[in-house]
């Protein structure tokens, strides 16, 4: 199986991308991993939020392949410790699914287009994070998930 995450928007600071760039590496002694960054959408402020999540989900699913399982990061979703998240993983990987793409969305969600085609929301938190921060916290958290499925000393209890 392969894990893609995608997000909307570059990160600028590079404190954040530092450690991004570290779990990414990381992760790459477990499974295929790939983060694909989406282009914000120019001069927003002449689109409604409805047009610019439309607008967005245009750009995620053209970034789809008909076998791939779309899963939003969506503070609707289900919530998991990092344990129950390392079953999920397991799950899928068990199951023959090709690849498993994880997507983080601009700052009014997903479209309904999006919402339809997903087959699952996870939520990391019942607060509101940025979505630069998002991107570390989920890939941190597949790395995490990873190591306790090998009995990795990485996770304490």
């Amino acid at each position: 199986m392969k894990i893609k995450l995608l997000a909307i928007g570059k990160t600028d600071n590079k404190n954040l991308i530092k450690l991004i760039d570290e779990y990414q590496n990381r992760l790459k002694h477990y499974i295929k991993f790939e983060l694909e960054i989406i282009p914000d959408i120019k001069n927003v402020k002449n689109l409604s939020e409805i047009q610019q999540k439309e607008k967005e989900g245009e750009l995620i699913l053209s970034k789809l392949q008909n076998t791939d399982q779309l899963v939003l990061l969506d503070d609707k979703g289900k919530h998991f410790t990092s344990i129950e998240f390392s079953n999920y993983l397991q799950k899928k990987m068990n199951s023959g699914l090709k690849q498993l793409v994880l997507v983080i969305g601009g700052p009014y969600g997903f479209s309904d287009a999006v919402y339809q085609k997903s087959t699952g929301k996870i939520s990391l938190s019942k607060m509101t994070f940025s979505h630069q921060m998002i991107r570390l916290f989920i890939v941190e958290q597949l790395y995490r998930g990873f190591t306790i499925l090998k009995n990795e000393p990485y996770h304490h209890e």
